[in-house]
């Protein structure tokens, strides 16, 4: 029989708070958590808010010399990945190396120590850079920092898809799993926000300049003007579902299906890619999950915030789901958009919102702007078939879409 793969454990760090438990509380009461840019001064730019993770202290998750070595991104990871661990009742370090691996989403890499690195290149007077340039921007170097600590040595690799390898990743740890390895860390972190990822953001001309945290991110909205940029994500423990359940692990849910395809065209400043490729994705993921759309309790989309993109998603959202549209719920104007690492934590959302029986009510639109007519969930409700499909889209043409399906739900006396 071809193997189950299950998700574990959740670890999260991002603008909603730090623990699963904390991300889960932001979501329910929907309290936004965007605001002024703190990690540099963004006073010269037209961008000026962003989601960051208010509180976090990298000393309480990794070594003195890995924080040397690293970027605030790999930060994250290490923190992500060490709560999803214990989550997940796993040792840090594995009895069985070979029988774990690391596979993350990752996408502009380490911005805030290639930013200083080079102004000590071009500013300072020793026109030099530290050791650690190299491998601290290296869009691999969560995947490798995080093999390395844990002594994770099964097959590991880096998904990058923008966006959509926030999905991508749980994909390729599902095949690690059938492959034979029992435990695959997947999600993805991100943090972009330094001067000169947030000068490359402003380039795709896809940002919002709403001065105004309340008004600036309004995915589907009527007053959509762009995205804002977010730091944070999610890891996940992806484990074979025979080994999950020898050790009596406390399981979330089950990814049972996942699409992938490509627009073949560059993404202009006109352009949105095509709904047909992307609800190609979709109906690529619940075929492989054996599902059908009928059986969907909630969808969370990828929600740009910007109108044209919105426009194509609610397209492609409605070619797939005909005249029977599924609730859509996006949390993401609460934390802003984290890149791979936001997909990851809509993945980390759809896995509570199964397990504590309650669909989240999405966090807009207070308008829904013309074409992008959905069934947006108002209030709480209770799922039926405890089915989620998350959507997610990379810039340049990247589709992807993942179908899980939720465990028994929690009891409300149970201990979290």
């Amino acid at each position: 029989m071809t193997a189950r793969a299950v998700v574990t454990g959740i670890g999260v760090v991002a603008p909603s708070g730090i623990g699963a438990a904390a991300h889960w509380q932001t979501v329910r009461e929907r309290t936004r958590r965007t605001g002024p840019i703190t990690l540099f001064d963004p006073a010269g730019y037209p961008t000026r808010l962003a989601g960051e993770v208010t509180g976090f202290e990298a000393t309480g998750y990794a070594e003195s010399r890995q924080l040397v070595q690293t970027d605030r991104w790999t930060h994250l990871a290490f923190a992500a990945t060490r709560l999803a661990l214990a989550d997940a009742d796993l040792p840090e370090r594995s009895p069985d190396p070979y029988g774990y691996a690391v596979t993350l989403a990752s996408s502009s890499g380490g911005n805030l120590f290639g930013q200083r690195e080079l102004q000590r290149l071009w500013g300072g007077s020793s026109r030099t850079v530290g050791a650690y340039q190299s491998i601290a921007w290296f869009y691999a170097a969560s995947v490798g920092q995080l093999s390395i600590h844990h002594q994770f040595k099964g097959p590991c690799g880096v998904l990058v898809s923008e966006a959509a390898g926030g999905l991508d990743s749980l994909a390729h740890a599902v095949r690690s799993v059938r492959r034979g390895t029992p435990v695959v860390i997947a999600g993805g972190t991100e943090c972009p926000l330094s001067p000169y990822a947030l000068a490359c953001q402003l380039a795709g001309g896809l940002l919002s300049d709403v001065e105004d945290p309340e008004r600036a991110y309004r995915p589907f909205d009527a007053a959509a003007s762009g995205y804002l940029p977010a730091e944070g994500g999610a890891v996940f423990v992806v484990e074979e579902l025979a080994h999950a359940l020898a050790r009596g692990a406390r399981i979330y849910g089950e990814l049972t299906g996942w699409g992938a395809t490509h627009d073949a065209v560059h993404t202009g400043p006109e352009t949105a890619g095509s709904p047909t490729q992307y609800a190609r994705a979709m109906r690529l993921a619940l075929d492989r999950a054996g599902t059908s759309a009928e059986e969907v309790d909630v969808v969370l989309p990828d929600a740009l915030g910007v109108p044209r993109y919105d426009r194509t998603e609610a397209t492609a959202l409605r070619a797939v789901f005909g005249s029977r549209r599924p609730p859509v719920s996006t949390p993401k104007p609460l934390t802003g958009r984290a890149h791979q690492g936001g997909a990851a934590l809509d993945v980390a959302t759809a896995l509570l919102a199964l397990r504590h029986d309650t669909l989240p009510a999405s966090a807009g639109p207070n308008e829904v702007a013309p074409g992008c007519e959905l069934d947006f969930l108002r209030e709480h409700r209770r799922p039926r078939s405890r089915v989620a499909m998350v959507c997610a889209r990379g810039f340049d043409g990247y589709n992807s879409a993942l179908v899980l399906r939720g465990a028994a739900p929690v009891r409300e006396d149970e201990d979290e």
